[in-house]
């Protein structure tokens, strides 16, 4: 059953957005567990394959993409994909209670900033149209322009992991981070993809070649793209802070999922210019909060006492 709730003439599926929201607290943990697993194993001298603390990271990245696939067809993805930044928080707390890595003021800010641009950009984030059938999907998938970006992705993402990764995979944390979003991409219209032809393929009645094998094609592109997330998550946890990987992953990743939607659903036709400047706003409150989390890592505050400033003056 899905529940809404009327905002500002809108209508908000809270459903969908309290399993986002539980799913972001699920996938914040992720990172730090994982992490915290490879740091084991690296200190007992053995693969993190064999630690239990990695496996359970594993386990809670798993059930975290089984919420995000449920919020996904129940929500449109411009409202899901943004409450990820919840997960930033979460995991930014955990990593500095489990890990002992350290969250200043700035980054407390940061992890603030995240949460604010979140919310406005799901009061003002566009609507999806609604597609409820599998010819919909089909006459939105095969249109010029998602197929031309599409293909563009695909071409980006095997020059990412052919040529560039091997390279500077391990010293510059972008490349991993444009590898992970990117998969983004396919991941979010395969998810909502499989729950609307599923419908023809296990619903009542005889289902068509074409619906399974479209079935077929979303089920193995949202497998192969969270098996090489997935990879690529555990090579960046490898290398980078786990706080850092994970705030500037969520704004490419909401990026690139958001443009990915509008380009599928056509979803900004139908937004005011109000609603376009406020998104923009949102998205840059993220960045800035992302940038204060990155800059929380090294910087170092001190505050000067008053007789300080007396003095010099």
């Amino acid at each position: 059953m899905s529940f809404e709730w009327k905002l500002s003439g809108a209508s908000l599926p809270v459903s969908g957005i309290v399993i986002a929201v539980i799913s972001s607290f699920i996938n914040g943990s992720t990172f730090v567990l994982q992490k915290k697993g490879i740091l084991r194993s690296r200190a007992r001298g053995g693969s993190y394959v064999r630690d239990a603390v990695w496996w359970s990271g594993t386990v809670f990245m798993i059930v975290g993409q089984i919420g995000n696939f449920l919020a996904y067809n129940v929500a449109p993805a411009a409202i899901v994909t943004p409450l990820g930044a919840l997960g930033i928080f979460f995991g930014a707390v955990l990593a500095s209670w489990t890990m002992k890595e350290h969250l200043n003021v700035l980054g407390k800010l940061g992890c603030v900033l995240c949460c604010c641009g979140s919310v406005l950009l799901i009061i003002h984030a566009p609507k999806a149209e609604n597609v409820t059938t599998r010819l919909e999907l089909e006459e939105r998938l095969l249109d010029p322009v998602f197929l031309i970006y599409g293909v563009l992705v695909v071409l980006l993402l095997i020059v990412l992991i052919v040529w560039i990764a091997p390279v500077h995979g391990t010293s510059n944390i972008m490349v991993y981070v444009a590898i992970c979003s990117l998969l983004g991409t396919f991941t979010v219209p395969s998810s909502k993809g499989l729950g609307i032809v599923a419908q023809d393929v296990f619903g009542r009645g005889s289902s068509s070649s074409g619906a399974l094998a479209l079935f077929l094609g979303f089920l193995g592109t949202l497998s192969i793209s969270v098996l090489l997330q997935f990879l690529f998550i555990t090579k960046a946890l490898e290398c980078f802070n786990s706080n850092i990987f994970e705030a500037i992953y969520y704004v490419v990743f909401t990026c690139s999922v958001i443009l990915a939607s509008a380009l599928l659903y056509k979803e900004w036709t139908a937004l005011m210019l109000t609603d376009c400047l406020a998104m923009l706003c949102a998205l840059m409150t993220v960045c800035v909060g992302v940038v204060l989390l990155r800059i929380s890592q090294e910087a170092l505050l001190t505050w000067k006492k008053k007789g300080v400033w007396e003095k010099m003056d």
